[in-house]
């Protein structure tokens, strides 16, 4: 496998559109606060490490509307992948659906969102756009 978090994000996409409520992700450090990420930010229910093996991994509960059986993820989308990574100065900070989406980056000082990034002006490498 040559880009684990493309992997990551295509397994929370089947897991939505099998309309599965748990989905098990082998686990790393990355995915981790890309998790915690989501969670904090309201795009999933729950989330649990679990430590199996030397890798582990990760339970992900998604989350649905009770009356209409829609995810509150609608996308997920890879921007920086192995072979073209992308970066951006907190000048060029992306919005993700006029700022009603996310956009996941690496920075110098740990992972987080566009907005977080641009308030501590912070620029690094966009991982995903989550709405």
């Amino acid at each position: 496998m040559t880009d684990p978090i493309a992997d990551y994000l295509t397994r929370l996409r089947n897991a939505i559109k099998a309309g599965h409520r748990v989905v098990e992700i082998p686990a790393s450090n990355l995915k981790k606060e890309i998790t915690r990420i989501l969670f904090e930010k309201g795009y999933i229910l729950s989330y649990k490490f679990v430590e199996d093996g030397p890798q582990g991994t990760i339970k992900v509960a998604l989350k649905y509307d009770p009356v209409n059986k829609v995810n509150a993820i609608k996308s997920l989308q890879r921007v920086s992948t192995p072979g073209l990574r992308r970066y951006v100065g907190y000048r060029e900070m992306p919005r993700v659906l006029n700022g009603l989406g996310i956009a996941i980056l690496s920075t110098s000082k740990g992972v987080m969102t566009n907005k977080e990034a641009l308030g501590l002006k912070l620029g690094g490498e966009v991982i995903c756009y989550v709405y």
